[in-house]
């Protein structure tokens, strides 16, 4: 059975994702919820997978890389060498193959695109794409890097692992939804 398609980032008002290569918030409770949403599973004996472009995989502290539990893939045109449990690869369908050949297409129940820019626009402008996960931070930041707008396919859904109403951390307040893409 092929993974599920899912997308997850944290937004700002102004739709705002990044500056400088970097997130424009520090919010550690933010951090702990995108861990747990792309490690879990319903079926204990998987593991889910992300899927980042190699600008994003950059921004990930050096300490954190790859991101444990998951397997990680990274797009890039050229070739890399990323170390041990990090695929490369130079398009988002070639990613999506590896993950519906074997052997990983019997481990991982759920890919998880975690960005950039380009790699949300991609996703989002899909069929493939089944749900967005996303941290809506109530406030504007300056980015130099933006969310895509979001499309009238896509509707709000509950998800019972998905905490409700506002959260607050260091002064900021964000709130998470869920959207999912209506078949055609």
């Amino acid at each position: 059975m092929k993974p599920v398609l899912n997308l997850i980032v944290a937004v700002s008002s102004n739709m705002g994702i990044g500056v400088n290569g970097d997130l424009p918030w520090r919010l550690k409770k933010e951090l702990a919820y995108f861990s747990r949403m792309t490690k879990l599973t319903s079926d204990e004996s998987k593991k889910n997978a992300v899927i980042m472009g190699r600008k994003t995989w950059e921004s990930i502290p050096q300490k954190n890389r790859p991101l444990a539990g998951r397997v990680n893939i990274v797009l890039s045109r050229s070739i890399l060498d990323l170390g041990e449990g990090v695929l490369v690869h130079n398009s988002l369908e070639s990613a999506l193959g590896s993950l519906n050949q074997s052997p990983l297409k019997d481990q991982i129940e759920i890919a998880w695109v975690i960005g950039g820019s380009s790699l949300y626009k991609e996703v989002m402008e899909s069929s493939l794409c089944h749900r967005m996960y996303i941290t809506r931070v109530l406030k504007e930041f300056e980015c130099d890097t933006f969310l895509p707008e979001i499309k009238p396919s896509f509707t709000p859904v509950l998800d019972p692992n998905v905490p409700e109403g506002i959260q607050e951390e260091n002064g900021i307040q964000y709130g998470y939804e869920v959207y999912q893409q209506l078949q055609c």
